[in-house]
């Protein structure tokens, strides 16, 4: 057995192993209301919806909501003019404020535009401080445009690195949260860049407006940049023995030998997560395995390659030095099997409460201009009354979305079965 991965394994289990200790340094807590407040990029609801699958599949007992009110177009300064309607409304303990991409007018760094987008964040600390909501400052992602060259800090990204200096600044004054997504989204930019040639956008959408392989890229930089915990579970066991000799995060009973291996049930108090459709930025950075350690280690196994299944679905295939080394098998459950689908229901509860709330509340409500003839109809007053009231509705609409979403992470155990492969 790899010593210090014993060492670890039983350290951890003699101290009384508890879940809530993976969560004592990250930023979301139980019990959250989070507000993601930005512009387009924000309202695409790509990040923003994997920050929140990343942190409720972590954390599947947590009671926490997330709503996103980023509007396309928007600076800082509109975030500030509109904080009260958009953010107060939903009564946060907890934010997230993404500006800069639009605020420095896409040219060279320039006072005109940079003093303005500094007014309009501290802006919104004052009235973040006044109502008592924790705060995380994030930087704008660089562009990833089609230039050739090995480094993508050229240009309007030189600019949006000074921006992101002035969100440092901001987040240090307000003792915020500083979050520097801007650098390591850069660096994995520069090492596609260092590989070929001819350089060809690994983010996909837009140079402005990344697709799922980027967005992934800015969730996994959020997350780490507020320590979210890679944990998901880790169980060891002596295969020779019959003894459980650790778990993290899980607990495990019914442990039998068979006559080509082990078998034995497996609850997690965890789920994996990664966005199937950001896989193609894999090859250029490790954000899966980074953001998912869920680890299965047994030794005293026969040498020879052994199969692992799950509620008898193969999910991987591994030797018996990888299994007594102990591996992480996050990538392959999350190809196949009960955990993987248990993952695609939850993200798909998610973008179905994420979707009512911005079709049907945000862009639906809020964001709709009435026509002037209208008030010479129906007194303003009333008019905004009866808004207040068909917001009220939908929201509860939300809250039972919520519901559904508590709904998918529902853990259950699992039989996990290690035996020889044919």
């Amino acid at each position: 057995m790899n010593k210090l991965f014993r060492l670890t394994f039983l350290a951890v289990a003699s101290l009384g192993f508890c879940a809530d200790a993976i969560a004592q340094d990250f930023f979301f807590r139980d019990g959250d209301r989070v507000v993601m407040i930005g512009d387009s990029i924000t309202e695409q609801h790509l990040y923003s919806n994997y920050v929140e699958m990343w942190t409720v599949t972590r954390f599947p007992n947590w009671k926490i909501t997330f709503r996103n009110v980023g509007i396309g177009g928007d600076r800082s300064v509109g975030g500030n003019s509109r904080f009260a309607r958009d953010v107060l409304l939903h009564k946060p303990t907890a934010m997230t404020v993404d500006f800069g991409m639009n605020d420095g007018s896409y040219r060279e760094f320039s006072e005109q535009t940079f003093k303005p987008y500094m007014d309009g964040l501290q802006g919104m600390a004052d009235q973040a401080k006044a109502a008592n909501i924790r705060t995380a400052w994030v930087t704008p992602q660089p562009l990833d445009n089609d230039e050739q060259g090995k480094t993508a800090l050229t240009g309007y990204n030189q600019t949006l690195e000074k921006f992101s200096e002035g969100v440092k600044t901001i987040s240090e004054k307000n003792h915020g949260t500083f979050v520097d997504q801007f650098h390591p989204y850069l660096r994995v930019l520069d090492s596609a860049r260092s590989k070929d040639d001819k350089y060809n956008r690994i983010t996909a959408g837009d140079a402005v407006h990344p697709g799922p392989p980027g967005q992934a890229l800015m969730a996994a930089s959020i997350l780490k940049g507020l320590n979210f915990p890679s944990l998901v579970a880790s169980v060891s066991i002596d295969a020779k023995e019959k003894k459980i000799l650790a778990q993290e995060n899980c607990s495990v009973e019914g442990l039998e030998s068979t006559t080509n291996g082990v078998k034995f049930q497996k609850l997690d108090k965890a789920l994996p997560f990664f966005p199937e459709d950001a896989a193609s930025i894999l090859p250029w950075t490790p954000i899966l395995d980074e953001l998912n350690d869920y680890k299965i280690q047994i030794t005293g196994l026969a040498p020879g390659n052994y199969q692992v299944r799950i509620d008898s679905v193969a999910v991987a295939e591994l030797n018996s030095q990888a299994l007594a080394n102990g591996v992480d098998i996050s990538a392959e459950v999350l190809k196949t099997g009960p955990i993987a689908q248990q993952a695609k229901k939850v993200k798909e509860a998610i973008e179905n409460k994420n979707r009512y709330h911005h079709d049907q509340i945000f862009r639906g409500i809020v964001l709709t201009g009435v026509p002037e003839w209208v008030y010479a109809v129906l007194p303003r007053e009333q008019l905004e009354e009866k808004k207040k009231e068909l917001i009220a509705q939908r929201l509860q609409k939300v809250s039972e979305l919520d519901e559904e979403v508590a709904k998918a992470l529902s853990l259950s155990p699992h039989t996990f079965e290690i035996s020889k492969a044919d």
